[in-house]
């Protein structure tokens, strides 16, 4: 047995260069929890996950005093097993559930990680082995930047990264400009690009198909996500994507399997983008993942390449791993000793057992937030 002897948290939190604007949302700092799981055969599984701001001393206080004693002397390998003792913390109706979900997100990376470790095959092999690698897309397009940022941030995703294409912010501006900016994106990098619209539920319907009939007939979308606002609830998502007869994604916002079933029945998505970060780990994602595959959705991740690389990677329905540039996300950037070049516009894995991945102890100490 490797039994699960304590658990170690190290949190992290990166200033940003400038504010970073979606639909109706700001990002000033980019933050992190790695979650080390120290086991009695002395394998530790290691991972990091969780991108709250200011929540993250709420997330680390539920890992370290609510997760810790119920996980603590059971087997790492009985994953299930450690899931569903973990899931007593989301029980509490007075408190956002989402944390308990991050908290139990970092838990189980870490436990899976051990797995593979104590396997000594890498997750996306365990995890179904489709293929050992994932095409990559950039996020960016942000609000309040120039066109001239928007180029040189396209020739870092396009030219110097080689990834294939870009998911563009859009949904705080009336329709007919969110279209001419995308419009700006094309130009930059011609027709080879693939693109992918993101309005962080910032549009309504009308407005969503309002974007929909502003784009240029040469301009062909992979998918339109999360294009209609929270009250609108599946209705509006179904809504775009047959009246504006585009592939629809959505559920980053989802944090359990049950959210995701009710989107897929209602026949709101083409494509569902849970995130095992936040919506209570890796297995919890297989989970979704399996539901996709009943109704024949793809699936992708918000985010979290780290993880979501193998994840995405390790089954056929899998579609793009995703990375932000440096200036939006410097842990990836930094924190990942040995993270690979893409290979003609792939994530290419690794064989090392686990997740594989080394993490910089100079970054760690240079932005983690535990100590004076």
């Amino acid at each position: 047995m490797a039994l699960i002897e304590r658990i170690e948290t190290i949190p992290l939190t990166v200033p940003l260069q400038h504010v970073y604007k979606g639909s109706y949302y700001k990002m000033r700092n980019r933050c992190t929890i790695i979650t080390r799981i120290h086991t009695s055969e002395g394998v530790v599984g290691e991972a990091y996950n969780a991108d709250t701001d200011e929540e993250q001393p709420e997330v680390l206080s539920i890992i370290n005093e609510e997760i810790s004693p119920l996980v603590i002397g059971l087997d790492v390998r009985q994953v299930e097993r450690c899931w569903e003792a973990m899931l007593v913390t989301t029980l509490d109706q007075l408190r956002d559930r989402r944390l308990p979900m991050q908290a139990i997100a970092c838990v189980d990376s870490a436990i899976w990680d051990a797995v593979g470790k104590l396997a000594g095959e890498p997750l996306w092999r365990l995890w179904g082995g489709y293929r050992d690698r994932i095409p990559m897309i950039g996020i960016g397009g942000y609000y309040g930047t120039s066109e001239a940022d928007l180029e040189r941030e396209l020739a870092f995703f396009k030219d110097e990264q080689g990834m294939v294409g870009m998911k563009f912010k859009i949904g705080a501006k009336p329709p007919e400009e969110d279209a001419r900016r995308l419009r700006i994106a094309r130009d930059i990098v011609g027709p080879d690009f693939i693109f992918v619209v993101d309005a962080n539920q910032g549009y309504r319907v009308s407005e969503a198909l309002a974007f929909l009939a502003a784009l240029d007939d040469d301009i062909s979308l992979r998918w339109f996500e999360e294009p209609t606002r929270w009250h609108a609830d599946w209705r509006g998502l179904r809504d775009v994507r047959l009246r504006g007869n585009v592939n629809v994604a959505a559920g980053q916002s989802e944090i359990s399997r049950v959210g995701m079933r009710e989107m897929l029945v209602s026949g709101a998505v083409d494509v569902v983008n849970y995130d095992a970060s936040w919506g209570g780990g890796p297995t919890e994602w297989r989970r979704v993942a399996a539901l996709a595959a009943a109704f024949e959705a793809q699936v992708g991740h918000h985010e979290e390449a780290q993880v979501a690389s193998h994840l995405l990677a390790s089954v056929p329905h899998g579609t793009y791993v995703e990375a932000f540039s440096p200036t939006r996300d410097p842990i990836f950037w930094g924190l990942l000793a040995n993270r690979p070049s893409l290979l003609q516009g792939d994530f290419v894995l690794r064989d090392e057992p686990g997740f594989g991945w080394v993490l910089d102890e100079d970054f760690i100490g240079q932005y983690r937030t535990d100590r004076d």
